[in-house]
């Protein structure tokens, strides 16, 4: 391995590693055995993976070395060689897949997912399966299998959830790209809170076939830069039969990273018009959105006018984890983390007319934020509202003085999981405690090109990934 490359080789990106490999410089060997053992180092104070696959990640990072020295190396699959995690409740044959639960703590898929058969089409290498909550029921990081993922700026605090492991992992250097998922914010919130980029793409722009009540659930990237996130999707996107949500999107992701964003027209809501936020979080966001002017872009300030569309994320999250344990509640609940247990047995308590009413509110909810996104190419929010809170807690009890619910608090993400829109977690600096602050871009219902092309163009004006975590975790 060339010298120049040994003192940053976990920090570099998936792009620059795909060049290196193609360029002769670098082994995909030399990469996975280094990203192995900072795993063994780092992972004991971190708690990021449940599940770490060396053997089979070093069998297939030789197999990309043959791959790569081959005649037509360029023509490789995009991934081909590059370390990348998945969330522990995507199904991977012969691996144990948890959920996050002691109900499924040793279950072992006899199948991949779809998800997971695109990330292996594509020529990644697992490196292992990542922390989460009990099948990514908060936004917290704990869950009853072992400690909570720890975040990376300061141990005893909460990555979030439910992508938990995958931002800590991310953050910290143990491989470029993170897969993680997103019903209600969990690959937002954590990467908000450990300072990465993280895309929830539009709804059905990655297949993901699951059954659930509340039709909220994204799955998507965490990465250090706009473009690796770019190269994930365009790695996976693409419409399947067993998904009736899914769809065809742009030709390439990564290639719209490189447009102007000269002339857009920004919303920017420091608070939705209803959203409890602290107050050095407002203003240090609010100074970022302002930088938008800078890259050409029109940026006013706004109410978008809208209601709080909590109750039906609540009626409708409530009916999703009770369906989960419709016909042996009883039986198990002293095995389930017991902050889901009042919302399982609220979902119990709902008629079927509720649920069919919050759809319909949805329905309405919908189309009042396409009305006002008709002004607007993008929405720019705060991504979080306070800074990351301690990793023994499911959630904050109460923002600058107002109470908050389990996931009430995540005012700024659950809206568009309801609507379907991209939205991107754009890191953007720190509060005087020391801790990640970031924006949220939020697009035009499946336009996640423009999400990604105005991500990439304020990561150039004011770049985060150079800066990583002091890592006071006991693990240099």
């Amino acid at each position: 391995m060339d010298d120049q490359h040994t003192g940053d080789l976990h920090y570099l990106s998936a792009l620059e590693l795909r060049q290196l490999y193609l360029r002769r410089e670098l082994s995909p060997v030399e990469v996975i055995a280094a990203i192995l053992a900072r795993i063994e180092r780092l992972n004991p104070h971190l708690n990021a993976f449940l599940t770490i696959t060396a053997e089979r990640a070093m069998g297939e990072a030789r197999a990309a070395e043959r791959a790569y020295a081959g005649v037509d190396a360029a023509t490789l699959p995009p991934l081909t060689g590059i370390p990348l995690s998945i969330k522990d409740n995507q199904p991977t044959k012969g691996i144990r897949t948890t959920h996050g639960s002691l109900l499924t703590k040793d279950a072992i898929p006899d199948h991949d997912g779809l998800l997971v058969s695109r990330i292996y089409a594509a020529g990644a290498i697992l490196l292992g399966k990542t922390n989460l909550p009990e099948d990514g029921w908060k936004g917290g990081s704990s869950n009853r299998l072992g400690p909570p993922a720890q975040n990376p700026w300061r141990a005893g605090y909460t990555t979030g959830g439910s992508s938990a492991g995958a931002a800590a992992a991310v953050a910290t250097g143990l491989g470029p790209i993170a897969q993680g998922g997103d019903g209600a914010g969990s690959i937002r919130i954590p990467a908000g809170f450990c300072g990465v980029f993280g895309i929830k793409p539009s709804f059905g722009l990655i297949p993901y076939p699951v059954a659930s009540a509340a039709t909220t659930a994204h799955v998507g990237p965490l990465t250090r830069t706009v473009r690796d996130a770019a190269l994930f999707l365009d790695s996976v996107v693409g419409a399947d039969p067993r998904d009736r949500f899914s769809f065809n999107g742009e030709a390439s992701y990564l290639a719209a990273c490189n447009g102007d964003i000269a002339g857009l027209r920004i919303a920017w809501s420091p608070d939705l018009g209803y959203a409890a936020i602290d107050p050095e979080v407002r203003e240090l966001t609010a100074r970022a959105a302002a930088r938008f002017a800078d890259l050409g872009c029109h940026v006013e300030e706004v109410d978008p006018g809208l209601p709080d569309p909590w109750d039906i994320l609540d009626t409708m999250w409530s009916a999703s984890q009770a369906a989960y344990y419709f016909d042996n509640f009883d039986a198990v609940r002293d095995q389930l983390d017991p902050g889901r247990l009042p919302i399982i047995e609220r979902g119990f308590s709902l008629s079927a007319a509720a649920l069919a009413r919050a759809q319909a509110e949805r329905t309405t909810y919908h189309e009042a934020v396409c009305a006002f996104m008709e002004r607007y190419d993008l929405l720019i929010t705060p991504q979080l509202p306070i800074t990351a809170f301690p990793a023994d807690r499911d959630a904050p009890t109460a923002i600058a003085g107002r109470p908050v619910s389990y996931l009430g608090w995540s005012a700024f993400t659950y809206p568009f999981n309801l609507t379907g829109q991209p939205a991107a977690t754009v890191p953007c600096g720190f509060a005087s405690d020391g801790l990640p602050v970031a924006l949220q871009l939020v697009g035009r219902w499946r336009d996640d090109a423009t999400v990604l092309r105005a991500a990439a163009a304020y990561e150039a004006l004011a770049p985060w990934a150079q800066r990583p975590p002091v890592e006071a975790l006991g693990a240099q």
